[in-house]
C-alpha cells in the first residue's frame, strides 16, 4: 500500500457524514460541518465530482512558499458504511497518496469537544472508518472530534444519529473551528506539531 508523503502530492480531507438535510445537524455528521467551514476558507463551494459519489472543493492553504498545500475538500455522498468506495474514486483520480488522506470524524470515547489527531490505527466501531480502511488500508490521518458516550442506556445509533444538544450547540461553532484548524495544522506542520498543539 502506497503510504509515500510525497510533499508535491495534493492532500485529501474527507469530513465523514450523511448526506440529506435531516442528518445535518446529527452528531455524527459533524465531519461535515468541519468540511463545510473548511471550503468557506478556501474560497470554494463544493460541487459534485464527476464519477465519484461525492462532493468536493479544490483549493489552497498554507502561507506562501513551500508550506503552501495544495487540497482537497471532499464529503462522501453515500452513506457513512459506503463512505470508502467514493473515498477511494477521489483518491485515484487527485493520485493522493494514502499518508495524505485525512478523514475528519465523530468519536464516542473522547469527551465532547475533544480533538485527538493520529495516523493509522483501527476504526473504533465507526462504520466510515471502517469502510475507508477496508477500500484501501488503515495508514491515512485522522482527525477525531469527541462527542462522549450516550447518557444512560441509550443506544449509540440512536446517540449519534441525533442532533447536538442545546448545551453542545452553544460551544459547537467554536470546536468545529478548532478541528478546521487542527486540520489545517496538520497538512501544512505535520502530525507531531499539530498533536503537541490540538491533543488537548
Amino acid at each position: 500500500m502506497d503510504v509515500t508523503t510525497d510533499a508535491a502530492a495534493p492532500w485529501l480531507i474527507v469530513g465523514l457524514g450523511n448526506p440529506g438535510p435531516e442528518y445535518a445537524g446529527n452528531r455524527h455528521n459533524v465531519g461535515f460541518m468541519v468540511a463545510d467551514l473548511l471550503a468557506d476558507r478556501v474560497g470554494g463551494r463544493f460541487k459534485r465530482a464527476g464519477r465519484a459519489q461525492a462532493q468536493v472543493v479544490e483549493g489552497r492553504i498554507g502561507p506562501p512558499g513551500p508550506l503552501n498545500r495544495r487540497v482537497v475538500v471532499a464529503k462522501p455522498m453515500s452513506y457513512m458504511n459506503l463512505s470508502g468506495g467514493p473515498v477511494n474514486a477521489l483518491r485515484d483520480f487527485y493520485k493522493v497518496p494514502v499518508g495524505h488522506v485525512v478523514a475528519v470524524h465523530d468519536e464516542l470515547d473522547i469527551d465532547y469537544g475533544v480533538l485527538r489527531l493520529k495516523l493509522g490505527g483501527g476504526d473504533n466501531g465507526h462504520n466510515g472508518l471502517k469502510s475507508m480502511t477496508k477500500a484501501f488500508g488503515a495508514e491515512y490521518h485522522r482527525v477525531r472530534f469527541g462527542i462522549g458516550r450516550p447518557p444512560g442506556r441509550m443506544q449509540v445509533a440512536d446517540f449519534v444519529l441525533k442532533d447536538f444538544s442545546s448545551a453542545e450547540r452553544k460551544e459547537l461553532d467554536y470546536f468545529v473551528d478548532r478541528a478546521a484548524d487542527a486540520v489545517e495544522a496538520l497538512v501544512i506542520e505535520g502530525l507531531e506539531r499539530a498533536q503537541s498543539t490540538y491533543n488537548s
